[in-house]
Order: structure tokens, then C-alpha cells, then sequence
């Protein structure tokens, strides 16, 4: 399969981007173009590197986040992208299944929402959709539309899989040593040609993970229940209520959390406010705001409980928090 009778070489250069955060906002910021959101699950200080080699025709990323966190949104409009877990403390989460194996995280032209575990390492490639579909026309390969516009966990043959992962070792291995040697145009168009050769090698072999009707249903509540705690305007809902919504006892919503999230209901429901909590200090520069106010409004009744809550999940005190925006406002 010869990729250079179908795209020229491209003159344009090859950039490198780094970068290292110890605040899970500060380090979804430093995504680039993704547009993604984060939130810190697990309880601890947060440290995380992304790195990111732009070429002509894609991007070549690897990142690594210390604690368990959700991430959701999209990779960018008409976007393609192939992820695959690297480390980490647990299994990663998409749509109700788990990644192992042969198996791959694929987003083409979707939103993003899945949950990775503590100590989680990520490499993948992200290019355009119009790229593949042009691939798959000149190459004449049958593209697996039942994966289309969504996220999804697919299993693929192993050859083309295991391969992908030595080219993206290796790029990242020449990231750290000799860098400059992506400032050759040859070198970055054999690169970029051994990634798509092994990523078009794959798609025909891929087929959607099919999780089971009874995972499905279980995706299906957790789904509505994560609605419910997100969106539930000012006031936060209890877990009574999210309990009641969905028509689930507490212990069939929790055993349903820590299937498709990999957590309970209680911890993520608890998770979720405390972000809340650390965006609405991270953005209150005024002196009118008070760490009880916003503590309160997302429905934390207890505020001593709650001081011990955010310390032990961001290690440090909401106060700390409002007087580092205050001076910086």
C-alpha cells in the first residue's frame, strides 16, 4: 500500500509542544485545539504532561495525568482519532467498556466522554476525517461506518495494532533524544506514512466492541444519572433524587457506576461538586465571594467536612484557592 502516489510530500515544518501542569483545568487548557473538559475524580495532587508532534498531515500526542479523571468534549470538528492506553492503575472507561488487548479507543468526528484510571498513559494520533475517507477511496478499503460520528472501544487485529504502538514508542523515544531530526521533510513524510499505512491496515479489520445488552443498560442509567448531577442548574441534587430520576436503587446505581465509570456514585457525585467548586474560587477575583457562598450553593451542608473534602482531593484548602485568584485578579 503505497501512500505517496496518493499525497505529495508536504514542505510545511513539524512542531513539537510540551507541556507540564499540577492543576487538571491548567492541564486541559494546554490541549491546543481540543476541545475538552476535565474532571479529577480521584483524591490527590494532580500532575500532568502532554506532548504533542504537529506534522504536515497529523498530530502525534502522549499524555499522561497522575489521578483518575473524566475527560468529555470533542477532538475538533471532522477530526479522526485513534487512542491507545499505555499505563495506568485500573481500566479506562468508553461508552460502558473497558480497553485491553487489541482493542483501541477511536473517535471519529464524536464527542469524547470516557473515564481513565490513576497513574494513566495515552498516545494515539489525531488527523482529519477527510483524510481517511480519501485514503479509503484511493486505496480502495471499506471504511467501518458502524464506528462512524461516534466514540467508541473497537477491537482490531493484533499485527497492525502492535505495530502502531512500536512507530508511536518510537517517535516518542525520538522526541526526548533527537528532536531535530523531525526538521528533515523526508523524515517527516516517512513518518507520517507509516502511521496512516498502519492506521488504514487496522480500519478493516475493526469491529465495535458490543458490551452486552445488560452493560448497555447499564450505561443507560449512568448516563441519565451523570445528566442529572451536571445539569442540574444552580442547585445541586442529592443522590436521593438522582436516585429516584432514574429509577434505581442505591445499591443498583452504584453497582452500575462502577462498571461503566470505575467508581461509586457517591465519590463521583462528590468529585463532581468539588470541581464545581475549585472553577467557581479559580474564576472569583472579587472580594465579594466567600468560600461558604459557593461551598453551599453546590451543596455542601457540612463546611468543615467539606474543607477536609477539598483538601484531601486537591491538597490544598478552598481558602488557598480564592486568595491565589484573588491576587492574581
Amino acid at each position: 500500500m503505497a501512500l505517496n502516489a496518493t499525497l505529495p510530500i508536504q514542505d510545511s515544518v513539524a512542531s513539537l509542544f510540551q507541556a507540564r501542569s499540577t492543576d487538571v483545568d491548567e492541564h486541559c487548557a494546554g490541549l491546543g485545539r481540543w476541545r475538552l473538559s476535565y474532571d479529577q475524580i480521584s483524591a490527590g495532587a494532580f500532575q500532568g504532561s502532554f506532548t504533542q508532534l504537529s506534522l504536515p498531515r497529523l498530530e502525534v500526542f502522549r499524555e499522561i495525568t497522575s489521578q483518575q479523571v473524566r475527560q468529555y468534549g470533542q477532538l475538533g470538528a471532522g477530526s479522526f482519532g485513534i487512542g491507545l492506553p499505555w499505563h495506568g492503575d485500573g481500566e479506562v472507561n468508553c461508552n460502558g467498556a473497558s480497553v485491553a488487548g487489541a482493542k483501541v479507543i477511536a473517535c471519529i468526528d464524536a464527542e469524547v466522554d470516557m473515564c481513565t484510571p490513576k497513574a494513566f498513559e495515552f498516545r494515539g494520533v489525531v488527523t482529519s476525517a477527510a483524510l481517511i475517507e480519501e485514503l479509503a477511496a484511493h486505496l480502495d478499503i471499506e471504511l467501518p461506518r458502524a464506528v462512524w460520528h461516534q466514540l467508541r472501544v473497537i477491537e482490531m487485529a493484533e499485527a497492525p495494532v502492535a505495530r502502531l504502538r512500536a512507530h508511536l514508542a518510537a517517535v516518542h523515544k525520538t522526541v526526548t533524544t533527537a528532536p531535530e531530526a523531525f526538521d528533515d521533510p523526508a523524515a517527516r513524510q516517512a513518518l507520517e506514512d507509516a502511521l496512516l499505512f498502519e492506521i488504514m491496515d487496522m480500519l478493516p479489520t475493526a469491529r465495535p466492541n458490543d458490551p452486552g445488552r445488560s452493560a448497555t443498560a447499564r450505561k443507560r442509567t449512568v448516563d441519565r444519572a451523570r445528566e442529572l448531577m451536571h445539569g442540574s442548574g444552580d442547585r445541586s441534587l442529592s443522590l436521593l433524587e438522582v436516585c429516584k430520576a432514574v429509577g434505581a436503587s442505591p445499591r443498583k446505581l452504584g453497582y452500575c457506576f462502577q462498571e461503566v465509570v470505575g467508581t461509586s456514585p457517591m465519590h463521583y457525585w462528590r468529585a463532581m461538586r468539588l470541581n464545581r467548586v475549585r472553577r467557581d474560587l479559580k474564576h472569583a477575583g472579587g472580594g465579594e465571594t466567600s468560600v461558604y457562598d459557593v461551598a453551599v450553593q453546590h451543596g455542601f451542608w457540612h463546611f468543615s467536612q467539606f474543607s477536609l473534602d477539598y483538601k484531601r482531593h486537591f491538597s490544598e484548602l478552598p481558602s488557598e484557592t480564592l486568595r491565589r485568584a484573588r491576587l492574581a485578579a
